[in-house]
């Protein structure tokens, strides 16, 4: 393979981390800005630095995208290009319709299509999807709405004599913290795998002996994510920020402690997983404490049903993509 296409494949990574970041704004801050603690324009910034931070977190994620999916000695660029492309059509489908889908899960299902069509199925590493992406796209969620129930009933329960203005000024405070957070833990697990994609790009080409994700691979995916954060995807942070449920500080703290509790153990395992899934599923459980009517389930199911399409929808579109690659 060529070099300028090795450079086409980084540079569109590198879009989709910007598109990423710009698509998964709002998993930091439509909390923060729904219970009117920051600006946007305060929240995107401050998210959009901690992002940064967050992706210099480690590389196990990395890994589990550049190895663990697929045999990367059968991934060729125009794999990868094809993934690349089927994910960002999906990010920009259900950005424009404010619909709070996986960029991770697309990317995933991109890369999966892209190899079954250039190599057939054999190439998917089915084990490692199943433990590693399949079981956590389920469990994952389902941890996020429990610990945002438990987390919000506990503090109903410690603060059930206090006075609710004091209540309210004094989690105004603990979400700025609790956003921050959660804007770290976004970085830690989504910078990464853009990462994995560019090492695997290297490894194909042959200028990486080994899967071992270089310093400037960190750092341009890094500072790509966060200026895309900055930019915000307003579309999506009205749906998952009032759209669901109507949130208060204290509904903002509890998940996003929760929510970032279990992306920052997963990034710590290699998991990728949605940070969207986890903190609209962290968000769904801090309102049923409120009681079931509290949630608006009907556009939950929409973005359920969205969770569901994004890896099979994005497998069909990277195997068209990839067999059509060579006439275009």
């Amino acid at each position: 393979m060529t070099l300028p296409f090795l450079i086409l494949v980084v540079v569109i990574a590198l879009v989709f981390e910007y598109i990423n970041g710009f698509h998964d704004s709002a998993n930091a801050i439509a909390t923060v800005v729904s219970t009117k603690v920051l600006t946007t324009r305060v929240a995107v910034v401050y998210a959009g630095i901690l992002n940064t931070c967050g992706a210099f977190w480690g590389t196990h994620v990395a890994s589990t995208i550049g190895q663990g999916i697929v045999d990367s000695a059968s991934v060729t660029h125009g794999v990868i290009l094809s993934a690349l492309l089927a994910a960002i059509i999906w990010n920009l489908i259900t950005w424009y319709y404010g619909i709070p889908s996986s960029s991770s899960h697309a990317l995933i299902g991109g890369l999966m299509g892209a190899s079954i069509a250039n190599a057939g199925f054999n190439v998917v590493h089915v084990r490692s999807v199943t433990g590693k992406v399949i079981m956590p796209m389920i469990t994952s969620p389902l941890m996020g709405f429990a610990f945002g129930l438990i987390c919000m009933i506990v503090i109903l329960w410690l603060f059930r004599r206090a006075n609710p203005n004091w209540v309210n000024k004094y989690f105004r405070r603990l979400q700025l913290v609790s956003s921050g957070i959660m804007a770290l833990s976004h970085g830690t697990n989504d910078a990464q795998k853009t990462m994995g994609i560019i090492t695997l790009a290297l490894v194909s080409y042959h200028s990486l002996n080994t899967f071992a994700v270089p310093a400037w691979v960190i750092g341009a995916c890094a500072l790509t994510m966060g200026l895309g954060t900055m930019g915000g995807g307003w579309r999506i942070i009205r749906t998952m920020g009032s759209k669901m449920i109507k949130l208060k500080p204290v509904h903002g703290f509890a998940a996003e402690t929760s929510a970032a509790a279990v992306i920052l153990g997963a990034s710590h395992f290699g998991i990728p997983v949605s940070t969207t899934h986890i903190i609209s599923a962290s968000i769904m459980g801090v309102g049923s404490s409120k009681g079931v009517h509290a949630v608006k389930w009907g556009i939950v199911g929409n973005i359920v049903l969205a969770w569901i399409l994004t890896i099979p929808t994005c497998m069909i579109i990277a195997a068209a993509l990839y067999l059509l690659l060579p006439v275009l």
